[in-house]
């Protein structure tokens, strides 16, 4: 099956279980409100299918700034729990990846929880990202 962009609240409502599994302080009517709003601004969430169950999600936008140029931000990407260390995310990653440079980006960024050890492993040595900075944040 592979890789498609999901465009629709069918497909959507399909890829929930799995987002859910990254981002599990969402409910589903939320998750549908923000994507609406987000897919206004850019936002393209890509799922890896195999045998009509989505194995993996990156949800992206493209942005430019100064210090980067033209990048591609994955702000979710997640292999559902049931397939992991399988290579899903390695595939979901290359293919943002070559996405990102037919959109004329030069370079893939995203941030990861300080707690999220494993990833950061794949990050490092599988895909070989370099640790570039530190996000800080703050409650409003």
């Amino acid at each position: 099956m592979g890789i498609k962009e999901l465009h629709n609240k069918k497909d959507w409502i399909k890829a929930f279980p799995v987002m859910k599994q990254l981002r599990n302080q969402l409910t589903e009517a939320t998750y549908l409100t923000m994507i609406e709003e987000m897919k206004q601004k850019g936002y393209r969430l890509f799922a890896y299918e195999e045998e009509g169950d989505i194995v993996a999600l990156a949800g992206v936008i493209i942005d430019t700034c100064f210090a980067w140029g033209r990048y591609v931000w994955v702000h979710d990407l997640v292999t559902n729990e049931k397939v992991r260390s399988q290579g899903y995310g390695k595939r979901m990653l290359h293919f943002i990846e070559e996405w990102g440079k037919e959109q004329g980006c030069k370079q893939v960024a995203l941030s990861s929880g300080l707690e999220k050890e494993l990833a950061h492993q794949f990050y490092e040595h599988k895909m070989d990202y370099k640790r570039k900075s530190y996000v800080f944040r703050t409650m409003l």
